[in-house]
């Protein structure tokens, strides 16, 4: 069980600029579904067809779940830094097709290439901050990542409000697109330049030293001794792990079934809540509700903002504190109630002229808004990192985005037909889903809060190495020789934030 620490901010800055990764996730995903609704742009393309519209959503998630396979393929031969720092010129280049597009074909690439980047970044940096993050604060660390992806849904819904009083032309969608250029650039330049490497990859790559040099800065937050310890029990936990390297995933269910399920368990939970649902289509409901077009771009917006905001407050307040497992069962129930709610207030005054029911029903969206992002978002892109193993790491978490891609389209692609058919009776679809995983998480979802990724593998059932007190020694030794007065100097450099 780790002790509290303060804060690195070293450790904390770091974090921000992995979060521009999932922030592209977030704003890439919302973004073109304000642009290519703009008349300019059906014009400046020449009228695509419905089905070519369609494509719009279907390339870019096709997109995604290559990314994420290539994750699985590649993410832990490249390490998280070089892997990082590709899909970073991917996404770029995707964005830049997108912005400079002269027709929909072109248009359709930028978007094939932007959804592969953000596959590979979104489940890659979870992974990556979970790696370097103290335990005590890797519910912060890591939920930095989450709250990139609800910061993107904000500042699309906001650009797309904003792009919608732009005068007629090109401006009004090639703008929106084009503010996403930058942020792959500026990522970038912080991967080549001062973010650390993975200290665990470092280790299982056989590259001890670099790993020592990289420990010792993003763990500013320990004294000598402490830090010495932390990292002999890592090195010998990470070498008993790679001592039964796994090449194929009949081992790696065989080996580590709760685990790999728990990963991908979670990735899929997160569809299932009917979230993707929600945020494409609340404009339609919101229609259905008699609102207009203005308005509901700005409750769109609205809605964004309330998830960032609970986002950050949870992350912060509450991931540490109270811990995964909690706020996942507590996030589930809370979104059965809340679902349920929203079908009630919709069924009930949608087809009315009653305001102040209109107003209940938006606010059962809003609620939802509050729980998810507040609850479930970050803590399950951090939990399925968390609990795999290193050596599984990538493969794992590749596995899980690819089952949350996979399901997201299935269930996005069918809300208009579902919203038109049995219209809010699909929210029930959603609660039986969520019941079904608050049930899985409560039996099978054990708490990783306050401990080393090492630790967690104990309540999985898998064994735990603790270090000789001759490997210790041996350690001591190193650093002094090589790390001591790297160590005395990053001391004076801890902030508490």
């Amino acid at each position: 069980m780790a002790s509290q620490q303060p804060l690195n901010a070293f450790t904390v800055g770091v974090a921000f600029f992995a979060a521009i990764g999932t922030f592209l996730f977030g704003f890439d995903s919302g973004i073109a579904t304000t642009s290519i609704a703009h008349a300019s742009f059906l014009a400046y393309m020449d009228h695509p067809s419905t089905a070519w519209i369609g494509a719009v959503v279907a390339v870019y998630i096709a997109g995604e779940c290559f990314g994420a396979i290539t994750q699985m393929l590649l993410g832990d031969r490249l390490g998280r830094l070089r892997f990082m720092q590709i899909m970073c010129v991917i996404v770029t280049i995707g964005c830049i097709i997108q912005t400079a597009a002269v027709n929909f074909g072109i248009y359709l690439a930028g978007r094939v290439l932007a959804g592969y980047a953000v596959g590979g970044l979104v489940g890659t940096v979870p992974v990556y901050l979970s790696e370097i993050s103290p335990p005590a604060h890797r519910g912060l660390i890591g939920g930095i990542s989450g709250c990139g992806i609800s910061f993107g849904t904000m500042m699309s819904n906001w650009v797309g409000y904003a792009c919608g009083f732009a005068p007629y032309g090109a401006k009004q969608w090639r703008l929106p697109l084009g503010l996403q250029i930058p942020f792959g650039i500026i990522m970038l330049v912080g991967l080549l330049t001062f973010m650390p490497d993975s200290p665990r990859q470092l280790i299982r790559a056989g590259k001890v030293d670099c790993a020592r040099r990289e420990f010792t800065k993003i763990r500013r937050d320990l004294n000598a001794e402490e830090l010495v310890q932390e990292f002999t029990f890592m090195h010998a936990q990470i070498d008993f792990e790679m001592q039964r390297e796994i090449t194929s995933y009949r081992e790696i269910f065989k080996l580590f079934k709760h685990r790999v399920l728990v990963c991908v368990a979670v990735q899929t939970m997160t569809s299932l809540t009917g979230t993707n649902v929600i945020s494409y289509y609340q404009t339609i409901l919101y229609k259905s509700l008699g609102i207009n077009s203005t308005t509901i771009l700005c409750l769109a917006g609205v809605y964004g903002t309330i998830g960032f905001i609970s986002n950050c407050f949870t992350t912060k307040f509450l991931l540490d504190q109270w811990g995964r497992r909690r706020m996942i069962i507590a996030g589930l129930a809370g979104i059965c109630i809340v679902e349920i709610y929203a079908a009630i207030m919709q069924w009930k005054f949608q087809n009315t002229n009653n305001k102040v029911g209109k107003a209940f029903a938006v606010l059962g969206i809003y609620l939802f808004s509050v729980v998810y992002y507040g609850m479930i978002n970050s803590t399950t892109w951090l939990y399925g990192a968390e609990v795999v193993p290193i050596a599984l790491r990538s493969r794992v978490m590749g596995l899980g985005a690819l089952s949350h891609f996979v399901v997201n389209v299935a269930i996005t692609e069918a809300g208009p037909t579902a919203f038109a058919k049995i219209k809010q009776n699909y929210y029930y679809v959603f609660v039986a889903c969520s019941g079904f995983f608050l049930i899985m998480a409560y039996f099978f979802f054990p708490e990783t809060k306050q401990k080393t990724l090492e630790e967690i593998a104990a309540a999985f059932g898998d064994k735990v190495v603790l270090f000789t007190d001759d490997q210790l020694t041996a350690e001591e030794a190193v650093f002094k020789a090589k790390g001591g007065s790297e160590h005395e100097h990053s001391e004076g450099v801890v902030d508490k934030v």
